[in-house]
Order: structure tokens, then sequence, then C-alpha cells
């Protein structure tokens, strides 16, 4: 079989903000990992190692365990390439699906029975309803947001993550009522774009 180093040693390091990928670039990546080509795993890994130790710092509230996981996460995912399939989902939501059982398992081995870890957790600040595949799709609407312009970013998740009305962000911001519009309109038709080239 062959053998590949991950490029993670010890704990993880705080990465470097993502750079924009490019729609052809981003939907070439499942394929070059499932073909291990060189340097594919690397790849993956720069693409998805903030959101995926935001989720589980996030998820086991324990900074050293978040930062040991990713190690197994990323590990598996190079030794599970082959079974990658696009058409069952984007590689993000795959990824983040093996960083949630990796988590489950790091919370059985911290939760003594009877208690059930995948239902005992507080995944995302407090709120059952965001556990497991919730969980995971907030986190995934977060990593395509980090891809958008910096105030367009700003606006939308003032919107989406504290629940504002455009005029209270126009009134928080200053910012003019139509340009806030304006730059939600263009900002949410770019995370629609992303979310698109996630699904193929």
């Amino acid at each position: 079989m062959h053998t590949y180093a991950i490029p993670l040693v010890g704990r993880l390091a705080p990465a470097a903000a993502p750079r924009t990928r490019s729609v052809t670039a981003a939907s070439s990546l499942g394929t070059a990992l499932r073909e291990r080509r060189d340097g594919s795993i690397e790849a993956v890994y720069e693409e998805f190692s903030r959101t995926t130790f935001g989720y589980l710092l996030a998820t086991l509230r324990d900074r050293a365990a978040a930062e040991d996981v990713p190690q197994e996460v990323f590990t598996e995912v190079w030794t599970r390439a082959e079974t990658y399939d696009p058409g069952r989902g984007s590689l993000g939501a795959w990824i983040m699906t093996i960083a949630r059982s990796r988590a489950i398992d790091t919370l059985r081995k911290r939760v003594p029975e009877p208690r059930d870890p995948e239902f005992g957790a507080e995944l995302v600040d407090g709120d059952a309803e965001m556990e497991g595949p919730r969980a995971v799709e907030r986190w995934m609407v977060g990593h395509l947001l980090s891809k958008i312009p910096e105030r367009e970013r700003a606006l939308l998740r003032m919107r989406f993550y504290s629940d504002m009305s455009q005029s209270q962000i126009a009134k928080a911001t200053g910012i003019p009522l139509g340009t806030v519009k304006m730059q939600m309109v263009s900002g949410l038709r770019r995370l629609r774009e992303l979310m698109d080239e996630e699904e193929q």
C-alpha cells in the first residue's frame, strides 16, 4: 500500500489565514486526494485545518485535545482517500464528518457511562439543536464565509449569527442602508457560488 507522511507533527500549529482558492482548483482537490497525487494531502490540510481545529475546539472544550485530534483526522482522511465519493457530499463535509467521529471517540474516553457522549456533548455554544450534522453544517458555512471579502463576510455574520436586521446592521456599523443591502447581496451571491462548488 502506498504510504505518505502526513504533514502534521505533534500538536496543531497556528494556521495561517486561508488563501482564496479558485472554483476550478477547489473542485479538483477531492479528485487529487482520491488519486493520491503528490501534494494533495498538504493542499487539503491547508484548506481545511483551520475549520477542523475550530470545530474540535468548540466540541471538545479542551485546547490540548483539540490540538491533538487533527493528527488523527487528517491521517484518516489520507488513508480513506479512495473512499471519498463526491456524489454523496462535498469534500469539506466528508472531512468534518470524520472530525466529528474522532471528537466523539475522544469524548467517550472522557465521559463515564451511562451518559452517551454523542448526545451529551455541548457542541456549539450549548445549543443542543446544533449537535450532530447541523453543527458540521454550521462550521462548513463558516469555512466558506472565510473565503469572501472581509466587509461582506462581517455583514453576513452579523445577519446570520447575531440575527440583526439590515437596518440594525447599518446603524451599528455606520454604513448606509443601501450599501449594506448591496454588499449583502454580493456576499450571498459569492457564498452561493462557493456552496454550489462544494456540492459538485
